[in-house]
């Protein structure tokens, strides 16, 4: 039997510790640059799913540029918060709700999508090479796939960086998980590898936090959170600071 993690019973420590904070927001700009790359080119309204997408902080956006969404999630929670949310912005009739994991989604009960967004999930997922069929199977042909994972190549090197020595003789396992700590973070590698099987062209990469988790010692005035997004951005796509990214985020199309 797969595994998957829910998020009921912590949603609101996961939107305090991600959303609210500046490693929260460099991550939606990320998104969303690259996002709005894309998009830039496909002017007409699109049919996105957002899979495993929690209240959506993404897809909401997307829903109110004209686009049509469904929204995903194996937390309850997650998708009462959603809902409040959208009805708020006044983007309810742009928007269904799915309660249930991804794998249980089907072409015949859903049909295709132009866009999937799968952020933040691959980690949390034990078959990560089914979950990633699965998208698969659900997108149309010349759809994209923006898969934005828990970079295991950027969890090491910041391991190493702090000299936690042990958790990395300890392949990255640690005794005790930790509530938001992934269980299953991803080889880049791998999700290459797994993507390109299933017939995908990669078309664009960025890294997400490539280097706000190491600034531990600045010397001088702290800078403003815009100032670390704006450089968070302008070293995203560049190596090596890309590939040190705590998240990594993918663009991928399916011919």
């Amino acid at each position: 039997m797969q595994r998957n993690t829910s998020f009921d019973g912590k949603s609101r420590t996961f939107s305090r510790n991600i959303y609210g904070t500046t490693k929260g927001q460099i991550r939606l700009r990320v998104l969303e640059r690259d996002l709005a790359e894309w998009l830039s080119e496909r002017p007409q309204p699109l049919r996105i799913l957002d899979a495993g997408g929690g209240f959506g902080p993404v897809s909401q956006r997307l829903a109110a540029d004209g686009h049509q969404v469904v929204l995903c999630d194996l937390s309850a929670e997650m998708l009462d918060e959603a809902r409040a949310q959208v009805a708020d912005k006044g983007l309810s009739e742009r928007f269904d709700f799915i309660h249930g994991p991804i794998q249980s989604l089907t072409v015949d009960d859903l049909g295709q999508f132009d866009l999937i967004l799968c952020h933040a999930v691959l980690e949390w997922v034990e078959d990560q090479a089914g979950l990633l069929a699965t998208l698969n199977a659900l997108l149309a042909p010349g759809g994209t796939l923006s898969l934005m994972y828990y970079n295991r190549d950027g969890l090491l090197y910041h391991s190493l960086v702090k000299g936690n020595f042990d958790y990395v003789h300890a392949n990255l396992v640690r005794k005790r998980r930790q509530k938001l700590t992934p269980g299953w973070p991803c080889r880049p590698a791998e999700v290459d590898g797994w993507l390109q099987q299933l017939g995908f062209v990669i078309t664009g990469r960025s890294g997400v936090r490539v280097f706000h988790d190491y600034m531990s010692n600045v010397h001088g005035p702290f800078p403003t959170e815009e100032d670390i997004i704006e450089m968070e951005l302008a070293h995203s796509r560049t190596a090596p600071f890309m590939h040190l990214g705590r998240y990594m985020h993918v663009l991928a199309r399916k011919p």
